[in-house]
């Protein structure tokens, strides 16, 4: 069985630099981008392009609110709290394969 071309470009995304982290950091919660930054010691530019990778798969929300300054919010939205939940099993089954080889 191959994988689709659409699970091959999630998996990519979700394989870079931070992209876990930042569902993981935003399963606590909404979070400005400053939040983020400073929670998960990435350069801005790898945590926008993260965030904006993520928020065209759909896995993350952006909430910008018309305010002076500008206001922008993060979430994850229920497809992005699925991905979570499957990483999370698949860090349980490495977990077990990695006892099976001890």
């Amino acid at each position: 069985m191959a994988l689709s071309k659409n699970t091959r470009k999630v998996l990519k995304v979700l394989a870079r630099r931070g992209a876990p982290e930042v569902l993981f950091a935003l399963s606590r919660g909404t979070s400005r981008f400053s939040d983020l930054e400073s929670f998960l010691g990435l350069s801005p530019r790898t945590l926008a392009e993260r965030l904006r990778e993520l928020h065209l798969l759909g896995f993350v929300q952006r909430q910008a609110y018309p305010e002076v300054p500008p206001r922008v919010e993060y979430l994850l939205t229920p497809r992005g709290k699925r991905v979570l939940d499957f990483l999370s099993g698949l860090d349980e089954i490495l977990d077990m394969v990695q006892e099976g080889k001890r």
